[in-house]
């Protein structure tokens, strides 16, 4: 398993998160509850930021991928 496949699968756990946390802000009419879900998926869209920027660095620098070119 490398790095990328790790941080690929990881992009997914958070895009999966993300959704729950939607599906769970819009199921519920506590406004306290809403709030919180929306600030953890605002939380996730930070960590799915980080991790793109981060696949997107090995990537470009990889030197398997540059040897392949």
């Amino acid at each position: 398993m490398t790095v990328q496949s790790d941080i690929q699968k990881a992009i997914a756990s958070c895009e999966a998160a993300k959704g729950s946390y939607s599906m769970m802000s819009q199921s519920t009419e506590d406004q306290t509850a809403k709030q919180m879900f929306n600030q953890m998926k605002s939380d996730i869209d930070r960590h799915l930021q980080l991790l793109s920027s981060r696949l997107d660095y090995l990537t470009d620098n990889n030197q398997l991928n540059s040897k392949q070119q």
